[in-house]
């Protein structure tokens, strides 16, 4: 079975909108996508990037490409006047790496983006972050006090640092094997031409 490795960052509105499709991209092609935690402003400070809203015209584009994208996908998207952006994710990505430690990643990932892109909800702070490892039940709580332990922070720094050392300057950050796709916009030729 071939596998996608998908790095990804809450932070990111494509990263969201990449990951609505990553359910239908697997059952068509029946791959393994391996989700992938990391901080996109490490992925930006090594590689030289920045963000587009830091760029007044970019950001301008961006606002109405959202809209585009949410609705050629249907999905729902908060708006950028709805929501706390840029998010600090610092905080819900180590809790994202304690929760795929446990074998609970993809869960998490789907509710803390639903969270905050669908919700509007401040998920860098912890009690946002508690009510949804709450929502998970069966002690995934315990994944907020794993986020402080120095082991996940390394593992977090690690996985940042693997994607930047293949390639990574964006997210969501797409690899099948060596071969990089970045950005939602790109799920379509990675599936054309990179899965059998």
């Amino acid at each position: 079975m071939q596998k996608i490795e998908f790095f990804w960052d809450v932070g990111s509105p494509y990263t969201y909108l990449a990951f609505t499709q990553l359910a239908s991209l697997k059952e068509r092609k029946k791959v393994d996508i391996v989700l992938r935690p990391f901080l996109l402003g490490g992925v930006f400070r090594a590689s030289g990037n920045t963000m587009p809203a830091q760029v007044p015209a970019k950001a301008q584009y961006m606002l109405q490409d959202l809209k585009r994208w949410s609705t050629y996908y249907q999905v729902p998207i908060c708006s950028f006047d709805e929501i706390i952006f840029p998010l600090n994710t610092i905080l819900p990505m180590r809790v994202a790496t304690a929760a795929l430690a446990a074998g609970r990643g993809d869960d998490f990932a789907e509710r803390v983006q639903k969270a905050y892109w669908v919700d509007g909800e401040d998920v860098s702070q912890p009690d946002v972050l508690g009510q949804i490892l709450l929502s998970m039940g069966d002690g995934a709580d315990t994944f907020l006090e794993q986020a402080k332990m120095q082991s996940v922070k390394d593992a977090l720094r690690a996985t940042t640092d693997e994607a930047v050392e293949r390639g990574a300057f964006g997210a969501p950050a797409i690899f099948v094997g060596e071969e990089q796709f970045w950005g939602n916009d790109r799920l379509a030729l990675l599936e054309a031409i990179a899965l059998d």
